[in-house]
């Protein structure tokens, strides 16, 4: 698990109702039963900084005392830099506690000449965590260097302070533990690491439910990223849709607005002439290339291909009709293509999967008759049996397939993720299609597939509960257009 992994884990975790007061009690409780494990009751100095992992040491050193142990915490920095509510609070829990009556001493430390070297029979790194960036600074440089230099047990909170979370590597300088005491699920760094730095590993269940790991929530919105504020027209992703027939207009239009929702600069539906003129008129924002034939054919295929080479992902499907030459031109298409490709509705019933190269970043959006189509499979009704089978083929397969539904069913490779955002008034049509579009759009962005596809299902529910919360079950997919910027405001 990465540190960005744990941060949704943890947001998905309070949406559910799970505070992060109670996660941080849990985590510091953790924290000092297995000090307890790992040593009699005795002299233990606490290194703390203002971040989570230093609200942590907090609550440690409160159950730390109730054990029998001399605890003595080192605040490094000051109460004016705490970075979250609860690491304030349990530190002003600490203050209040009466010096006189109990072993426990608190000091602020401002500056590396204040730190000296420690007796305690345990030392607890509580300063970094995951939070490490670069060059270590003072006095964080120098309180490791004391940690390291103690004769004392050396505890790590989490990840020794130091070393990358993501790699495993140390950069500048690191803890060298000889225990570390992390939480809920291992964090990546900490399985490439020396063992000279991790010491012995102990993983600590502190009470967050499998499902705000399994389910979408608003804490996966927080693996999107922040546009780069000198970031010019195009330089936020380019889609461009293939879709439209004579009887659907509106489908590759909704896709490419949702494109716009998602976050693209540019959208372009290359659609046959017959409704290039529709769509133009759904919205001002769409660029809209007019191909010759009343469907999209073979001969259409190297101008398409041609377009593809100015965008950053394709949505092909989308209102495509089923014409058998339509059928020859989305599999040429899916031959020569080399940018990232979300196939959705038509696409789906014409699409030959033994043709694609598994080098193509794909993903498939079918709803149940649609997988039906295309893998000759019944979904079954059961949500382990659906998961099961979609784990199988994403094993056995390069793609990634978002399977529609009251649970939505994500994978890639093995691994799954599940959406129940959305609601019974989605069975309107059009829904779908915005849906492509944002998946699409992210993909456009630089996200995977799998990523696009998990948070582009929970941005299109959640849209869809907001328009049914105003409008009732009887809202259009253009109604719950105007909804996806106000769910994925940060």
């Amino acid at each position: 698990m990465t540190p960005k992994d744990m941060m949704v884990v943890d947001a998905n975790a309070e949406a559910m109702g799970i505070s992060r007061s109670s996660l941080m009690e849990n985590a510091g409780c953790s924290l000092a039963q297995k000090i307890v494990e790992i040593i009699e009751p005795s002299r233990v100095t606490i290194f703390a900084g203002v971040g989570g992992n230093g609200g942590d040491g907090f609550v440690a050193a409160r159950h730390l005392l109730n054990y029998g142990f001399e605890v003595e915490v080192l605040l490094l920095g000051h109460p004016c830099q705490f970075r979250s509510r609860e690491t304030r609070n349990n530190w002003q829990v600490l203050e209040r506690i009466d010096s006189i009556l109990s072993d426990l001493r608190i000091k602020t430390v401002n500056d590396s000449s204040q730190i000296n070297e420690t007796e305690s029979d345990v030392v607890v790194d509580a300063l970094l965590g995951t939070g490490v960036h670069g060059k270590i600074r003072e006095p964080i440089s120098t309180a490791i260097d004391a940690l390291n230099q103690s004769r004392g047990v050396k505890v790590a909170v989490d990840i020794p302070s130091g070393l990358d979370p993501l790699t495993g590597v140390v950069s500048h300088k690191a803890v060298q533990a000889d225990h570390t005491i992390t939480f809920h699920s291992k964090k990546i760094g900490l399985e490439k690491a020396m063992t000279d730095y991790v010491g012995t590993i102990h993983v600590c269940d502190i009470g967050i439910p499998r499902d705000a790991e399994l389910y979408t929530g608003p804490g996966d919105l927080l693996r999107l990223q922040g546009r780069d504020q000198k970031s010019h027209k195009g330089q936020n992703g380019r889609v461009l849709v293939i879709g439209g027939s004579k009887d659907y207009s509106g489908a590759p239009a909704l896709a490419a607005l949702a494109a716009l929702g998602a976050g693209v600069d540019i959208s372009i539906v290359a659609c046959p002439k017959i409704v290039s003129s529709n769509i133009r008129s759904f919205s001002p924002d769409i660029i809209v290339k007019s191909l010759p034939s009343d469907a999209i054919l073979p001969s259409d295929v190297d101008n398409i291909l041609k377009s593809t080479e100015n965008v950053d992902s394709v949505i092909m499907g989308c209102g495509i009709g089923t014409e058998e030459g339509t059928k020859v031109a989305v599999n040429q298409i899916l031959e020569n293509i080399e940018k990232p490709v979300l196939l959705d509705a038509d696409a789906l019933k014409l699409v030959d999967l033994d043709i694609i190269s598994t080098e193509l970043e794909l993903v498939l959006t079918p709803h149940s008759a649609e997988f039906k189509k295309v893998f000759d499979k019944g979904v079954p009704k059961d949500l382990d049996d659906k998961i099961g089978l979609i784990r199988n083929l994403t094993l056995k397969n390069s793609f990634t397939i978002l399977l529609k539904g009251e649970i939505d069913v994500i994978g890639q490779n093995g691994l799954f993720k599940l959406n129940k955002t959305g609601n019974p008034g989605m069975t309107v049509g059009g829904t779908g299609d915005c849906l492509a579009g944002l998946v699409g759009g992210l993909m456009a962005q630089g996200y995977s597939g799998f990523e696009s596809a998990f948070i582009g299902a929970y941005i299109n529910g959640k849209a869809g509960n907001h328009a049914q919360d105003k409008f009732g079950y009887n809202f259009t997919a253009t109604q719950l257009l105007g909804f996806i910027p106000q769910v994925m405001k940060p």
